[in-house]
């Protein structure tokens, strides 16, 4: 084996290697992302229906889709332009190369029982809060807009930043790692039709965000006092303390956390 063949099936390789990624990451965000999966079926339909017109012969049905298949993409692109540039925007915030720390199980479990304890406090005296937490999708563009506080996390530090009438009361913290980095935070609202209209900016601000990313948004309502938790695109109402703590420690330990470093964050409303 010469130096040309050992060449050729390196870029062989890096060529697969090129296409798996990019389905990895289509496939991760169609999953996550409703319209989206709808336009993958839809697709598939087309391709069902396009092979049984050609194995039957069938004229009328095959010139359709032919005319479907050839204009199809330019109307696609067209008709679901926001959510095309919601995907290419996840996959551009998404961290490829990992700069960050894990944290260990320990830490895990320091940063769940602070924001456990800050939550139950919400949840007894009705206090509204929105907790954002940052896994593998980055939300710098979020953090650039909000103030810096980059601290350990507490309870008594989070209970603070979401006191009545505070001046960060209304918006959402954000919590890299360990860190609570940011607070006052605005996040884009969810336009779900299917999002019931009692709930409120919060509510919506925090599943908003667990469309566009693998953030987990944690949401203490003000009115009732209820606790719930968006991720994946679903949000998942009043739920117990221990269903609230049980889904944070699942989530935490299934994905692995991030860890800036403070030169990092000083570079760099409703909820």
């Amino acid at each position: 084996m010469n130096l040309s063949s050992i060449w050729t099936i390196i870029t062989k390789v890096i060529d697969i290697c090129f296409v798996w990624i990019a389905i990895y990451f289509i496939l991760k965000n169609v999953k996550n992302n409703t319209k989206m999966a709808l336009i993958v079926k839809g697709v598939i339909i087309i391709l069902i229906v396009k092979f049984i017109s050609d194995l039957l012969n069938l004229y009328t049905v095959g010139v359709i889709i032919e005319y479907a298949i050839e204009w199809g993409p330019l109307a696609l692109i067209v008709i679901f332009q926001p959510e095309i540039r919601n995907v290419l925007e996840s996959i551009g915030r998404t961290q490829l190369l990992g700069r960050h720390k894990v944290l260990s199980t320990g830490e895990k479990e320091k940063v769940v029982n602070e924001i456990m304890k800050a939550m139950d406090y919400f949840r007894k005296n009705k206090i509204g809060a929105l907790i954002v937490i940052e896994r593998e999708v980055s939300l710098q563009e979020y953090i650039d807009n909000s103030t810096k506080i980059y601290a350990d996390i507490s309870d008594s530090l989070i209970e603070s930043l979401f006191y009545p009438n505070s001046a960060l009361h209304d918006g959402g913290v954000i919590i890299q790692g360990d860190k609570i980095t940011c607070a006052g935070s605005v996040f884009k609202t969810s336009m779900n039709q299917n999002l019931s209209r009692k709930l409120g900016t919060r509510h919506r601000a925090a599943l908003g965000i667990a469309e566009e990313s693998d953030a987990l948004a944690l949401v203490a309502s003000e009115e009732t006092g209820r606790l719930s938790i968006a991720l994946d695109s679903e949000l998942h109402y009043n739920l117990t303390n221990e269903e609230f703590r049980t889904i944070l420690l699942d989530e935490l330990n299934n994905k692995s956390e991030i860890f800036f470093d403070a030169n990092d964050v000083e570079e760099d409303q409703n909820a």
